[in-house]
């Protein structure tokens, strides 16, 4: 009989809490890939992964289970929190270097109780139509926000990328877009979603050429960058760190 597994979006927002239930193993990696993306994609204050009712079938789906939890923890400064894992499991993800960033927790509930006493982060969020006058008003908003929060190193880089990001959308996705923008221990984080499952590659133009350098600019300025494919589209995002502003 094959094996099932089952993930469960418990909430959203402001923590995100995933139930995964079943057996992990070479068939059913996927499901959890998506579905752990897919929570992320909210941009959750932390994610909290909970596996007390999951089996782990073999070493190889381990290796699935471990690059799906570990390969995502650094999307957008969100912290992952892996609770209820038997021993043998808690042991196994401290050992893979990824998953450095990575934490766990006895029981999920104390760990959402935990997570509810820590001061949330300084977070915008807008909904922009893929028009050009959406580049002038990220531009606008990143101005504003890093005024407010007295991080005027910040803006003139974060107001480029911003504009870069949101620029792609408008040329290739053409989809509604929702931009963030958050401010968290020290760093400065955007992220992009639409709705175009198109990933975006940074090219090589030449020097006669006339576009092609946004997400090589993006790359360049950021202290790192990313995409995060979801089901209905993705998430481009990056880190600043004042060093490299």
């Amino acid at each position: 009989m094959p094996s099932q597994l089952v993930c469960r979006p418990e909430r959203d927002l402001p923590v995100a809490v995933l139930n995964v239930s079943g057996t992990l193993d070479s068939l059913t990696g996927d499901a959890l890939g998506v579905a752990v993306r897919r929570s992320l994609a909210v941009q959750p204050v932390k994610l909290l992964l909970d596996v007390s009712r999951l089996r782990v079938a073999d070493p190889f789906a381990f290796g699935t289970f471990g690059s799906v939890v570990c390969q995502t923890a650094e999307f957008p400064n969100v912290p992952i929190v892996v609770c209820g894992a038997d021993p043998g499991t808690s042991a196994a993800l401290a050992a893979i270097p990824d998953c450095a960033t990575v934490e766990t927790a006895d029981d999920c509930a104390a760990a959402l109780a935990e997570a509810g006493r820590v001061p949330r982060p300084d977070r915008i969020r807008v909904r922009l139509r893929p028009v050009p006058e959406a580049c002038r008003q990220v531009r606008h908003l990143v101005d504003q926000a890093c005024a407010g929060w007295h991080r005027s190193e910040f803006t003139a880089t974060a107001a480029l990328i911003a504009t870069e990001l949101v620029a792609n959308v408008v040329r290739h996705a053409h989809t509604t877009m929702e931009f963030t923008l958050g401010h968290r221990d020290g760093r400065i984080t955007m992220a992009v979603r639409d709705g175009s499952r198109h990933l975006p590659k940074a090219l090589q133009p030449g020097l006669t050429d006339a576009g092609g350098r946004g997400l090589r600019l993006v790359r360049e300025l950021s202290e790192n960058w990313g995409v995060l494919p979801v089901s209905d589209g993705k998430v481009v995002w990056t880190h600043l760190i004042p060093g490299l502003t």
